[in-house]
């Protein structure tokens, strides 16, 4: 852990820079959700809230009526910033990968706020 900045995690990932990688060089943020890595920047980490909240709003209505598993069935498709792929996700998984983005992007905002007025 002494290679990495962590920026935020929950109970289903964490988000971190790699502190090899100079600020000016890399302003990618490291993203791990279940065995799920992805290197990202910030305008990935925005276009990947959409598409999550794209697949909340679509999904709701295509959740099983009946399903046995109560909604932790890996029924959800998420599209990704990279186009070529897509997670199957349950509506649970979705929830925390939302929380996990937006808690990263919230923090990467903040820190940026603070550099601005040199309160770091």
């Amino acid at each position: 852990m002494n290679e990495i900045s962590p920026i935020y995690q929950n109970d289903f990932g964490i988000a971190f820079q790699w502190k090899h990688d100079e600020p000016q060089k890399s302003n990618k943020v490291q993203l791990i959700f279940r065995d799920i890595g992805l290197l990202l920047t910030p305008e990935e980490l925005q276009y990947f809230s959409k598409c999550i909240n794209d697949t909340l709003q679509s999904g709701k209505g295509n959740l099983c009526k009946d399903c046995k598993v109560k909604g932790e069935c890996r029924s959800l498709l998420l599209n990704s910033p990279a186009h070529q792929i897509t997670f199957a996700v349950s509506f649970q998984e979705v929830i925390e990968i939302r929380d996990l983005i937006n808690g990263t992007l919230f923090k990467l905002e903040l820190d940026s706020y603070f550099d601005e007025f040199g309160i770091n």
